[in-house]
């Protein structure tokens, strides 16, 4: 189970899909993001964006898989990474746009005494 509050990163560019979750977390490592042992989801797609990968480090390196038969909704490609909230990531899987879900934004109570 993946715990609600974990950092999610996107690539935005192709990747390889033969790569395999050693290589892919050799990418993450290489582009120098993160420490790609540090707990957090990375998500890469397809040429044809209707696969995805998901790699995470969790006692193992441990990789995750998706195919659809249409396109996943997908930054424009560029060599940036987009950080992701747990919600959107989900959004994302189930093939939905997922820039359409925003944290509420809360209003605090105001004392009135």
């Amino acid at each position: 189970m993946i715990p609600p509050g974990v950092n999610v990163y996107l690539a935005s560019g192709p990747v390889d899909f033969r790569k395999g979750p050693v290589s892919l977390m050799a990418m993450v490592q290489a582009a120098g993001i993160n420490d790609p042992l540090d707990g957090a989801l990375y998500v890469f797609r397809s040429k044809r964006a209707d696969k995805v990968k998901v790699v995470w480090y969790s006692d193992g390196v441990c990789l995750f898989t998706k195919t659809i038969s249409t396109k996943f909704c997908w930054p424009p490609i560029s060599g940036e990474t987009v950080q992701l909230n747990y919600a959107q990531l989900l959004t994302l899987l189930d093939g939905m746009d997922w820039r359409l879900v925003r944290r509420p934004t809360i209003q605090r109570p105001q004392y009135l005494g």
